[in-house]
């Protein structure tokens, strides 16, 4: 039964990393630049934000940047906590009555509904934590 789930998990981690890695390389820009243009050399009226644009890089606060791969992040990890709890009510509806598969179940879900607990508190706190900092950041 340990040995099922270990390999369940497995499969589910090297598919959300292979999704990860696929928006990754969806969100990368790489453009041929040469080194005065890259680095906002003497022939550059820009004065560097060529490599920026380049780079795919936004304009944009570094908290809110942050605060997104933060809820990402944790997004993905509650989506893997609700998947843990569904396999752990199939375990349940195929256990056809056997005690300790139901008893296996139960640990399963619960383990995803623990999860899925701290991950919202994670989340809460992460959220609190931002807000406060750019708050305090702000007039800076």
């Amino acid at each position: 039964m340990q040995k099922s789930f270990a390999r369940i998990a497995g499969k589910a981690a090297g598919i959300a990393a292979a999704a990860q890695g696929a928006l990754i390389a969806a969100h990368v820009k790489a453009q041929a630049l040469t080194g005065e243009e890259l680095f906002g050399g003497a022939g550059s009226t820009t004065g560097g934000t060529d490599f920026a644009a380049a780079a795919g890089l936004g304009s944009g606060d570094l908290t809110d940047t942050i605060a997104s791969i933060i809820r990402t992040a944790l997004g993905f990890l509650g989506v893997v906590a609700v998947v843990i709890t569904l396999y752990g009510g199939f375990l349940w509806m195929t256990s056809a009555g056997n005690d300790d598969k139901v008893k296996s179940a139960k640990k399963v879900m619960i383990s995803g509904i623990i999860g899925l607990v701290i991950i919202l508190s994670a989340f809460a706190l992460a959220n609190f934590v931002i807000t406060q900092l750019s708050g305090a950041t702000a007039g800076a």
